[in-house]
C-alpha cells in the first residue's frame, strides 16, 4: 500500500509494484505562452529581459545583480546606432563592483590561465596516439 510522509521540507512518498502496474492518470496542461513564468530564454515574448534565465548563470542575483542589470537592461534597449555605446558607466560600474570580489568573478586572464594548465596537466596524463601505437608495436 503506497503512503506518504513529510519530513522537514522534503515530502517522502512510498509506492508499491502495483502501484507502478496501473498506467498514469495524470493529465498534461498545455502550457501558457504568456505565463511569465515560464522559462522563454533570455527575452521575453513581450520584449522584457527574463531575469531568471539560466542562460545569465546568476549574475542578476549575485552581489553585483544589480549592477548587471542596469548594464545589461541599458545594453538591451539602447538605440545608439553602435548598441550600448550610451551605456559605459553602467559597464564600469558593473566592471569596479566585480574586481570587488575576484573569487566569485574571476577575470578572464587568470580563466584562460586556468584552462591552459587544466589542458596541459590533461595531456600529460594521457599518452598521445603516437605514444599508444608505440606502446602497441612494442607489445605485438
Amino acid at each position: 500500500m503506497a503512503y506518504c510522509r513529510q519530513e522537514g521540507k522534503d515530502r517522502i512518498i512510498f509506492v508499491t509494484k502495483e502501484d507502478h502496474e496501473t498506467p498514469s492518470s495524470a493529465e498534461l496542461v498545455a502550457d501558457d505562452p504568456n505565463d511569465p513564468y515560464e522559462e522563454h530564454g533570455l527575452i521575453l515574448p513581450n520584449g522584457d529581459i527574463n531575469w531568471n534565465c539560466p542562460c545569465l548563470g546568476g549574475m542578476a542575483s549575485g552581489p553585483c545583480g544589480e549592477q548587471f542589470k542596469s548594464a545589461f537592461s541599458c545594453f538591451h534597449y539602447s538605440t545608439e546606432d553602435i548598441k550600448g555605446s550610451d551605456c559605459v558607466d553602467q559597464f564600469r560600474a558593473m566592471q569596479e563592483c566585480m574586481q570587488k570580489y575576484p573569487d566569485l568573478y574571476p577575470q578572464e586572464d587568470e580563466e584562460e590561465e586556468e584552462e591552459k594548465k587544466a589542458a596541459e596537466r590533461a595531456e600529460e596524463a594521457t599518452p598521445t596516439e603516437a605514444t599508444a601505437a608505440k606502446v602497441a608495436e612494442g607489445s605485438s
